[in-house]
């Protein structure tokens, strides 16, 4: 967790440093209160922010982001959460066909129960051609 935090901090004071912002807890305590419609953040909150003592909470990470023109989860996680999520959704898209897709879109159109009976169909076919997901199997 202490490296999350010593993270985060470097990523705020990068993103206060793109945007011309000095990085003096006076000043962001200042401008960031100036945009946060909640509880005001104290000078000590902003200087442990910046020393990597201490990570804001969502709703402040969100006013932090939009007053710095960052992406919240890039603030707070770094690109390393968006870069896996592009890539599984690219795998996801490479790897289907349209026929696949119409199978989908079929799919979600099916009342519930004929959802569960065709999910059922399927694990069964998995698991007798031995790519059971592990997911499925502690579903099950």
């Amino acid at each position: 967790m202490e490296k999350a935090k010593a993270e985060f901090a470097q990523r705020l004071q990068d993103a206060l440093l793109r945007v011309g912002v000095p990085a003096k807890p006076a000043v962001i305590e200042r401008e960031f209160n100036q945009r946060f419609w909640g509880k005001p953040v104290t000078l000590h909150g902003v200087r442990r922010w910046l020393r990597g003592e201490s990570i804001p909470t969502h709703d402040k990470v969100l006013c932090l982001a939009e007053w710095l023109g960052v992406e919240p989860s890039v603030l707070r996680y770094g690109d390393e959460v968006p870069k896996a999520v592009r890539a599984r959704r690219k795998t996801w898209d490479e790897g289907i066909g349209y026929q696949e897709r119409e199978i989908f879109e079929l799919f979600l159109k099916l009342p519930v129960p004929q959802r569960k009976v065709a999910r059922e169909v399927i694990l069964a076919l998995a698991k007798a051609n031995g790519v059971l997901p592990v997911s499925a199997i502690v579903a099950n």
